[in-house]
């Protein structure tokens, strides 16, 4: 294939795209920071760089993977027809834009800052409402809900940016947080238990063995909704605490009836079983922190580095070979992105509570995930830019 040919490939799918440049800024945000922290590199962040890393992760990082699924998965859930072409370059831009713009934040208006960071937000929301609604999809209807939540969330940093008020830069950086949570807690619910049965099934295995029930469901929901709210409410810890158990219980049972032991020979599935069992830690040491004095920073980086980045590396493996056509299998050699990502979060962990040196252990967890994405681009930009496995473009 030519090189034009792989990059109209390239526009073809949402998945394709936005899939890329997650790949490409989850290396790029944590060469930049840790240089920034470690050799003194200049980043031009303004009054508070430590929000500046967190919005970037989630209101940078995840919001290119949310874009990449969410306008994938769209199209079978509403048999609409993919953002390609044009529009879908028009959207990347806007991601693009909100990024350069965020990497010169210090010396930029911020009113530009704020359009060029929203914008994708608002094509986002805007398109997402749109074709819920012209296929009737109210099923979907709260997965809108948590994209007009991010953007609000994301607008609060800006906010905080704007006027100098850490607790807006807190409140934002918070929300975006548990919002994912909860997205990752809905979407998870769907895909999880559905691709464990069809495998089971697939391979003469007792389906039924994956358990859903749809009031444990709706509980586990409820719970991290709850949370959100007492969270933002500013709850006492104790009150936080207490939710936050019942909801690492509710997880806790949802996961166990998900059956995950039973495709461990298929790292497509346990991949994703490992992401959400990352996002339960998480639930048990918020839970815990309080009573045992454990940094905030342990639960919010299980979450972070464990479930969210283990969840969007499965999530994205298994995306580019089932909609490509492909195997569904693993790519060769892309166990070491599992790997990788396990061990930065297992030492990132270690860090957090003290028992590795901050700076040896920062610098050795940030070149893991690094190697994780960077292998990630290595090994699947080749399927992302090349036709379906029938020949096809799309």
């Amino acid at each position: 294939m030519t090189l034009t040919t792989r990059l109209q490939t390239l526009f073809a799918y949402p998945f394709r795209l936005f899939f890329l440049l997650t790949g490409l800024y989850a290396v790029a945000i944590l060469i930049g920071w840790l240089g920034f922290l470690l050799a003194g590199w200049p980043l031009p962040v303004g009054f508070s760089p430590l929000q500046w890393h967190s919005h970037e992760m989630l209101y940078g990082f995840v919001s290119a993977a949310i874009a990449g699924f969410l306008l994938t998965a769209i199209t079978n859930w509403t048999g609409c027809q993919p953002l390609r072409g044009g529009k879908l370059a028009l959207l990347a831009g806007a991601w693009l834009a909100g990024r350069l713009a965020f990497w010169h934040l210090a010396s930029l208006p911020p009113a530009l800052v704020v359009v060029a960071d929203l914008s994708f937000w608002l094509f986002m929301l805007v398109y997402v409402v749109h074709v819920l609604k012209a296929s009737n999809n109210l099923r979907n209807a709260p997965i809108a809900g948590v994209i007009l939540l991010l953007s609000i969330g994301n607008a609060l940093m800006h906010w905080g940016f704007i006027t100098g008020n850490t607790h807006l830069l807190s409140l934002g950086q918070n929300w975006g947080l548990d919002l994912i949570l909860l997205l990752i807690a809905i979407i998870g619910g769907r895909i999880i238990p559905a691709f464990s049965r069809n495998w089971l099934v697939s391979h003469g295995a007792n389906g039924t063995a994956v358990q859903q029930n749809p009031w444990l469901d709706r509980a586990a929901l409820l719970i991290i909704l709850l949370l959100i709210i007492a969270h933002t409410a500013g709850a006492s810890s104790v009150v936080i605490s207490a939710i936050a158990l019942t909801a690492a219980a509710l997880h806790s049972a949802r996961l166990y009836f998900w059956r995950g032991w039973r495709c461990l020979r298929e790292p497509l599935l346990w991949s994703l079983h490992l992401g959400y069992l990352w996002l339960v830690i998480s639930l048990w040491l918020r839970a815990a922190s309080p009573w045992l004095e454990l940094p905030a920073s342990l639960w919010q980086h299980t979450l972070a580095v464990g479930g969210i980045g283990t969840l969007i590396l499965a999530v994205m493996t298994r995306v580019s070979m089932g909609h490509t056509g492909r195997t569904m299998a693993l790519a060769r050699g892309a166990i070491w992105i599992f790997i990788a990502i396990t061990a930065a979060t297992v030492v990132r962990l270690l860090v957090a509570v003290g028992l590795l040196p901050f700076t040896t252990g920062l610098t050795a967890s940030a070149g893991l995930w690094v190697i994780a994405f960077g292998l990630f681009v290595l090994i699947y930009v080749p399927i992302l830019t090349a036709y379906r496995a029938d020949g096809r473009p799309g």
